[in-house]
């Protein structure tokens, strides 16, 4: 450097040393770090700190690195003229700095070596140091993978818990092994760890390892993890896996046997499962049992034995009893077995009973008692056929007894501690009686000739027959103790004076009513009505159409006689003459009102023909 003068970044770095350590030094002294790391691929910077006595200046500088043969070759020559760098493979990855400082650029693996800086100082004779460039690569995060399917406590070798790989590192780490957080140590407890380190080609490397060790029951729940370590700035650092679990298979301890629902609460028709659970891993073979006296009968047929559930679908009393549940673990043929009592709620032999039972008739009464079995307490009630109900309690009490009364009663059974369970038993009241006729269609207005229909209805038991005293088309419609009969006839003069008559019988007894029939007094006078009305029209007409002729024949319109009678069909009349030949039908007497001119009525034989001549 020109005027003997340092450069700034040495005088820098030499700061501390000038005015702590180096006051009183004569000598030339060079100070570089022993190690710089630099992760792969990155920029290495080297520097290279010197103090010449009497702030002498430096002849020259030189950097050198050590090949593998331990031969330095020169990198930089330094002076005070400039830089020269020598043609080296890392010419074109090099540079300095303007403290004279050496970089290195995208570093790779084998750039780890030694790196020389030599300064020459004149009468203060050369100096030197060197520094290891060390080129490093973080592992990836381990993997770890647990071994497939389970493994057993009863294993009479250590069996492998799981394996760990890093890949990518340089230089090699090392891997750890860990349950629940704690370290486990190769060759303590049974423990084995076996470990392998790979240089990649691309000279980094991979780590793998393998965990060996013994398991208990516990170990159903722990997690295991490994840890990969390495070294960087001086400073260990560490990369954990995630934490895995293992299948462990261990026997069970505990047997579970349950009925779901709840036993005391299960009734006839009910669909019950038993549910056998163990503690074991995996799961053991069910077998289900129930005793028969002294006889344990084998239901496994009906179970699913790898579940350990047994379905028993719409359970009765029979179904009661005492199940047992066994397991055998096939691992070390233990077994271990488990009991339940299932107990069936339910209501059988519902009987009604009467008194008396003997038959009944209208006016009586009956005491209708019920009664059923059941292992738990019952509750009674009496409805009618409707579902209304009518009593609270076993009996139900009947008095006055008529047709009406008979029906159909149910008794229903309920047990309240036992939600949905109950019964019902129905019974009918049947009251005889000889018939009685309840409606009948008289007195009826009829006309003569009319199609009819006469009803008789009546209410009898036993079912009675209707028969009527005259004959027609008869329709029956029978509603338990009622019966209807309709009959269809046509009237007669018979008929209607004699009517008819409704009889009804059974066994017990007959009753008949009368059938008056009347004549439709307002029909017939309707029908005279209307004659007369026709009459009166018809005669009308007549005088207006004599009112007529007789105006034209005072005008001179029409001649009298027959000599002015002429056929309209012969060929010679005239076509624009009409000629209109009118014919009376009318009575002598209604004939009368014809008159002639002169006002002198004419003899009706006068009468039967006219002819009108239209000519104008």
């Amino acid at each position: 450097m020109a005027g003997g003068r340092r450069p700034v970044g040495l005088a820098l770095g030499w700061g501390c040393c000038l005015l702590l350590c180096c006051a009183a030094a004569s000598k030339l002294e060079i100070s570089m770090p022993s190690v710089v790391e630099v992760e792969l691929g990155g920029t290495a910077r080297i520097e290279c700190n010197f103090y010449i006595p009497e702030n002498a200046s430096y002849t020259y500088i030189d950097w050198f690195y050590v090949d593998r043969s331990n031969k330095q070759v020169r990198l930089f020559h330094v002076t005070a003229g400039g830089v020269m760098q020598d043609d080296t493979d890392y010419k074109q990855r090099l540079s300095l700095g303007e403290d004279k400082a050496l970089s290195l650029s995208a570093v790779t693996l084998q750039d780890a070596r030694t790196f020389m800086c030599q300064v020459g100082a004149g009468s203060y004779g050369v100096g030197e140091s060197s520094t290891e460039l060390s080129v490093y690569k973080v592992p990836t995060t381990p993997e770890i993978e647990p071994v497939s399917g389970g493994i057993s406590v009863h294993n009479s070798e250590t069996p492998e818990i799981a394996k760990c790989v890093s890949k990518n590192s340089f230089p090699a780490p090392n891997i750890t092994w860990h349950r629940n957080g704690e370290q486990l140590h190769n060759q303590e407890n049974d423990v084995a760890i076996l470990s392998t380190v790979t240089r990649e080609s691309s000279g980094l490397y991979t780590v793998s390892s393998t965990l060996y060790a013994p398991v208990t029951r516990e170990d159903r729940h722990s997690r295991y993890h490994c840890t990969v370590h390495y070294w960087l700035q001086g400073h260990r650092r560490a990369l954990d896996s995630q934490r895995v679990k293992i299948n462990v298979f261990y026997p069970a301890e505990h047997l579970t046997l349950q009925v779901v629902p709840s036993s005391t609460l299960v009734k006839e028709g009910d669909n019950v499962t038993l549910v056998c659970e163990a503690d074991g891993n995996p799961p053991p073979v069910f077998s289900f049992f129930k005793k028969n006296l002294d006889d344990w009968q084998d239901v496994t047929p009906l179970a699913d034995p790898d579940n350990g559930v047994l379905k028993l679908h719409d359970v009765n009393k029979t179904s009661s009893g005492t199940y047992r549940c066994q397991t055998l673990d096939l691992d070390d043929l233990s077994q271990i077995e488990e009991e339940v009592d299932l107990v069936v709620n339910y209501i059988e032999g519902v009987h009604v009973k009467m008194e008396p039972s003997s038959t009944l008739r209208e006016g009586d009464s009956v005491m209708l008692s019920c009664d059923a079995n059941s292992p738990v307490g019952l509750k009674y009630q009496w409805r009618d056929e409707k579902g209304k109900k009518l009593v609270e309690g076993n009996q139900l009490f009947l008095k006055n007894l008529t047709f009406e009364t008979s029906s159909n009663f149910s008794c229903r059974v309920m047990a309240p501690s036992v939600p949905g369970l109950e019964q019902s038993k129905k019974v009918s009241v049947a009251v005889e009686g000889k018939p009685r006729i309840v409606a009948i269609s008289s007195p009826l207005y009829v006309r003569q000739d009319e199609v009819i229909n006469l009803t008789c209805k009546a209410i009898a038991f036993p079912p009675p027959t209707v028969q009527w005293s005259i004959n027609g088309t008869a329709h029956e419609f029978v509603d338990k103790q009622h019966i209807a009969s309709n009959l269809t006839v046509r009237v007669s003069h018979e008929l209607l004076q004699a009517g008819a008559m409704c009889r009804v019988s059974n066994k017990l007894g007959v009753s008949e009513k009368h059938i008056q029939l009347l004549v439709d007094q307002k029909s017939t006078a309707e029908s005279q009505g209307v004659i007369i009305v026709a009459i009166i029209v018809a005669i009308l007409v007549v005088a207006v159409l004599g009112a007529v002729i007789y105006f034209l024949h005072k005008k001179g319109k029409i001649p009298c006689g027959r000599a002015g009678k002429q056929d309209i069909t012969k060929p010679e009349a005239r076509k624009d003459k009409i000629v209109v030949e009118v014919k009376s039908d009318k009575l002598p007497e209604e004939a009368g009102l014809l008159q002639g001119a002169n006002g002198e009525k004419r003899a009706a034989a006068d009468q039967s023909e006219k002819y009108i001549d239209l000519r104008n």
